[in-house]
């Protein structure tokens, strides 16, 4: 187990935010089936996770948890359909973005991730990777910066949406540091690799897991990794930290989560046995596979990871005018 995981997992049981109840006694729960809503198709890495949890808790809650996949909308769709379910009995798992700064980036969302989903568990996470199409003439960001100064108008960067965090940590960069280049927005992963690959993008900021057998390939080149240290797949890549830029806190998630009201010690209980499921080897292996951490941890490192992101991007979004559409 990281150093990491082990202070995340530390983190108290009990400090949720305040949309969770108070814990008053309650009746044994569940009584009937939960419906795990999944803002992604089946398949998808989300989906793993949440497959790898509701198949623990089918077995220590002794009621079936079915995956409900709600793909669409970036994720927005099934995330709304987690926040409005008043049964009692409904889970959600999404990612960072309809998790937590959707509202920021699109005042028309039909739900706020702050206050209309409670978080549960941080069930994964990962590192991005600062990517380049081997023709640029660039080995790390200090060279990127000279080059892309250099070379004003010329550098095009892709992402999988206006408002996504791969899309976010370039332009803050860019704006940071004065640089012109011009964002190409793709509808998913595949596609923007592709594109980097092909050379029609130069650039980009992406889940390290997309693009971990493309720089082993030698078909991009990984400039440098977000989060606090560098990653044991590619350990010879820098953290954009070491590199001068201020990404220690930048990662793609996992997060699991409930509609208000579920109360604190239910949340805790689940929270707790998503930390058991997650250690799980086999979950372990296929996570780790896609570039995942596994971790499973309480209710209050999501909640605080949630409040980060907002605190960090939220300005970011407002002073750059990034909405959906950029």
């Amino acid at each position: 187990m990281s150093a990491t995981r082990r202070a995340l997992l530390a983190l108290p049981a009990l400090a949720t935010p305040a949309l969770a109840a108070p814990a008053l006694a309650q009746p044994t729960w569940p009584d009937r089936p939960v419906r795990v809503i999944v803002s992604f198709p089946g398949g998808s890495t989300p989906d793993i996770a949440a497959r790898a949890a509701s198949n623990h808790f089918t077995q220590v809650f002794g009621q079936p948890f079915v995956i409900d996949n709600r793909a669409g909308g970036g994720g927005t769709i099934g995330a709304d359909a987690t926040a409005k379910a008043t049964d009692g009995h409904t889970l959600g798992v999404t990612i960072g973005g309809p998790g937590s700064i959707a509202k920021i980036l699109n005042p028309q969302l039909p739900y706020d991730p702050v206050t209309d989903l409670v978080p549960v568990s941080l069930l994964a996470r990962m590192p991005f990777v600062l990517a380049v199409n081997p023709g640029v003439p660039v080995n790390d960001v200090a060279e990127l910066l000279a080059y892309a100064k250099a070379n004003p108008g010329k550098l095009n960067y892709g992402s999988v949406g206006a408002g996504s965090t791969g899309h976010l940590l370039v332009a803050e960069m860019a704006a940071r540091h004065g640089l012109d280049m011009t964002h190409i927005p793709f509808r998913s992963v595949p596609q923007s690799v592709t594109e980097i690959v092909a050379g029609r993008i130069q650039l980009m900021a992406a889940a390290a897991g997309s693009v971990l057998g493309q720089v082993r390939a030698d078909q991009a080149r990984a400039l440098g990794v977000s989060g606090e240290a560098r990653m044991t797949q590619l350990p010879d890549v820098p953290t954009l930290v070491e590199q001068g830029e201020p990404a220690g806190g930048v990662f793609a998630w996992i997060g699991l989560f409930a509609p208000p009201g579920m109360p604190a010690d239910r949340l805790a209980r689940i929270g707790a046995e998503a930390g058991r499921a997650l250690s799980n080897p086999e979950t372990g292996r296929v996570l780790d596979a896609a570039g995942f951490e596994p971790l499973g941890t309480p209710p209050a490192a999501l909640a605080t990871l949630i409040r980060d992101e907002v605190a960090h991007w939220g300005p970011i979004v407002q002073r750059l005018g990034i909405r959906p559409e950029s």
